[in-house]
């Protein structure tokens, strides 16, 4: 229970600081796309710090939620992360929350109820054993080339999805990172976590991950971004927690419940992607997105 009520307080504030920082990069000339500069431009505005700084809060309740759960678990939580940025945004723009929004949030949530009931994800170790990381890594380092190079070729909303999916690779792996990061903590204490370089490699993969967000945010709309985000991240991990960390999940006719999971969260996205909160890019001021 401590897992999953971090797991949401984390999705909540990932939401929540998505939101912001769209607003942040609205701002942004498309001149700064894939730059450095892109970071500086950023660093000047205030909404984009309050939602860096929700990001760290988020950071700080996925430590507490890997450690205590597995991460097939844990992230898959993150698939409401959709539902609660547009849901924020909604407020936010103080333009009310339709509908349709509402019924799409409930069939994202009942989705990832039924999902995860029917997979049940179990066992597993808390750290990763032997050099299965060096596979891992060069796999995802390959996955994240042609994603980048496949976005820069394109423009618009397919560039954001590509990036977006990227940036979830990136989260994904970070917070299997994090998970090994803290077994160390738990087992060795914090000095074996200060000499541990899953805790820098974290760090630089999380940065990695925020640098491709920023990009996937500025190249076009929430709605192209959040669901190649959520969906990939929470796909991505449980993908890491099988093959790093051992869990299991149901197999078998249990496979027909996890698909109708699958179905109902794909229906309530494109629900949610059909909302005026998520294809509008400007609103009277405040403007967020």
């Amino acid at each position: 229970m401590i897992s999953v009520l971090f797991a949401v307080l984390t999705a909540l504030s990932n939401g929540t600081a998505s939101v912001l920082q769209r607003r942040a990069a609205l701002e942004v000339p498309d001149s700064e796309a894939m730059r450095l500069s892109l970071i500086g431009h950023l660093l000047r505005q205030r909404v984009w710090l309050a939602g860096i700084g929700l990001v760290i809060v988020a950071a700080v309740c996925q430590a507490v939620a890997l450690a205590t759960g597995p991460i097939a678990v844990v992230q898959p939580i993150f698939v409401i992360e959709l539902p609660a940025t547009l849901v924020v945004a909604g407020f936010v723009m103080r333009v009310g929350v339709p509908r349709p929004v509402w019924a799409g949030v409930a069939a994202v949530t009942a989705g990832l109820a039924l999902g995860m009931a029917a997979a049940a994800p179990a066992g597993g170790s808390d750290d990763v054993q032997g050099a299965a990381w060096i596979p891992a890594l060069v796999a995802t380092g390959i996955f994240e080339a042609v994603l980048i190079v496949t976005a820069l070729g394109t423009r618009g909303n397919a560039r954001a999805a590509l990036l977006g999916l990227a940036a979830a690779c990136g989260y994904a792996l970070t917070a299997a990172l994090m998970k090994d990061a803290m077994a160390r903590l738990e087992s060795d204490g914090a000095v074996a976590l200060l000499t541990a370089w899953q805790l820098y490699a974290t760090a630089v993969a999380g940065v990695g991950a925020l640098f491709l967000l920023q990009n996937a945010l500025q190249a076009g709309s929430l709605v192209a971004v959040q669901p190649m985000l959520t969906l990939g991240d929470a796909l991505i991990s449980i993908a890491y927690g099988v093959t790093l960390f051992g869990e299991e999940l149901r197999t078998g006719w249990w496979l027909l419940p996890q698909l109708a999971g699958l179905g109902l969260i794909a229906v309530g996205c494109v629900v949610l992607a059909r909302s005026p909160l998520a294809t509008a890019n400007a609103a009277p001021p405040p403007r967020v997105e």
